[in-house]
């Protein structure tokens, strides 16, 4: 789905994880957009670059539509090292947070530029995408490929799964994410069958 150099499943352990349906809804469907990144892949490099944010932030795609031109480049025009998600853009205007640079977001977004103060400018260079053209862009690649289930949110809860199952402490995910509270995190974190195979086969009680 990004380009071939930098996947949406930057390593085995992930992919196969995902395909296998650990993961929770949408997920399996995520990750062969993935696997089949080297055929079919977004339309430009602003595309890349949006969802990239989604994924590698964990941003509502609200929020990555908002992002300023500034929020992300510095004045030198290089990627700055942490993206900052104002507090006027958050859900709830709750505050502003601040999400360090990972090396495959820099990669994707070293390759895009907007001269405009929106990173992301709708259309004609006016204003920013909106997120329903967001979402039909998205929708339109998954209709391509005859995927069902997943939708911009599924960055967003791949990335916050993904990191639960890496064992980051909640706490951090919340800080990450901009959850408000706890157990609105933890709806994000679904518990599989094979989740509950691998508690119970922790019970040991025979010395």
């Amino acid at each position: 789905m990004f380009d071939g150099k930098v996947g949406l499943v930057s390593n085995l352990k992930l992919s196969q994880r995902l395909v296998s349906g650990e993961k929770g809804e949408g997920m399996e469907a995520v990750a062969f957009l993935s696997l089949l990144s080297y055929v079919e892949r977004l339309p430009t490099e602003r595309d890349r670059a949006l969802f990239g944010i989604c994924l590698y932030t964990t941003a509502r795609i609200n929020e990555a539509c908002l992002l300023h031109t500034a929020d992300v480049y510095g004045t030198d025009g290089r990627v700055r090292d942490r993206i900052t998600f104002r507090r006027g853009t958050t859900k709830g205007k709750q505050e502003t947070r601040s999400v360090p640079m990972s090396p495959e977001l820099r990669q994707l977004l070293e390759g895009y530029r907007s001269e405009k103060p929106y990173l992301f400018p709708g259309r004609w260079g006016r204003g920013h995408i909106c997120p329903e053209s967001a979402d039909a862009i998205l929708r339109s690649a998954f209709k391509r490929l005859g995927i069902e289930g997943a939708s911009t949110h599924s960055f967003r809860r791949t990335a916050i799964t993904w990191m639960h199952n890496e064992r980051v402490p909640i706490k951090h995910i919340q800080s990450i994410s901009g959850h408000k509270s706890l157990s609105a995190l933890q709806r994000y974190i679904g518990v599989t069958e094979k989740d509950k195979e691998m508690a119970i086969a922790t019970l040991s009680f025979r010395s």
